[in-house]
């Protein structure tokens, strides 16, 4: 994660300072991931609907941040175009937990929807991350976000990646590691 990220929820402030939930249901906890340290494979768990087009089955190999192979078992052509959309668009922009025992995920039902199906698992997005993820990051310009590990693109597209099976740690700076979910669930009140 970059210096000075920031955990948030679904909640947000308007201009004129009054506090709303601009998606509901909303589950998840998001950052953004410094757009030039991620490094692995990730495979979705659940199908995204795309420009009236299913998704499913994608897998995506990341090496210094930037996707270097991406497939996908059924949509693979689209998937292909959206990664190509422009550079920011090989690079994570979200990180985001959600309890497997969201009411989305326990209802076994797909939306087809993203502001839906997010709200059911763990996902990432590819793409733009969000500004207000670090501290002061809405008074950045575009360089000065993106040399503090933001993404930028005109894209951001969110892919779920969890399920009932998977663990979460959180590394620290010095190594240690800390659990942050287990089987799908948090380890500690949320």
């Amino acid at each position: 994660m970059p210096k000075d990220h920031v955990w948030d929820g679904g909640s947000a402030t308007s201009q004129n300072g009054i506090d709303f939930t601009p998606n509901l249901p909303t589950e998840e906890i998001f950052t953004l991931p410094d757009k030039d340290q991620v490094d692995g494979v990730v495979k979705t768990t659940r199908p995204v609907l795309i420009q009236g087009q299913v998704i499913e089955g994608c897998i995506f190999k990341f090496s210094k941040g930037r996707i270097i192979e991406a497939n996908a078992m059924v949509g693979d052509e689209i998937m292909d175009k959206i990664i190509n959309i422009d550079e920011g668009a090989r690079r994570l922009g979200e990180i985001a937990l959600v309890p497997h025992s969201s009411p989305i995920s326990q209802a076994g039902l797909l939306f087809y929807n993203i502001l839906l199906d997010e709200n059911a698992s763990n996902h990432i997005a590819i793409g733009q991350a969000y500004r207000n993820s670090l501290k002061n990051g809405n008074a950045f310009t575009d360089e000065e976000f993106m040399a503090a590990g933001g993404n930028n693109s005109s894209i951001h597209l969110d892919l779920m990646i969890g399920s009932g099976e998977m663990s979460v740690d959180g590394v620290l700076e010095d190594e240690t590691t800390e659990p942050i979910m287990r089987n799908g669930e948090w380890v500690f009140e949320v």
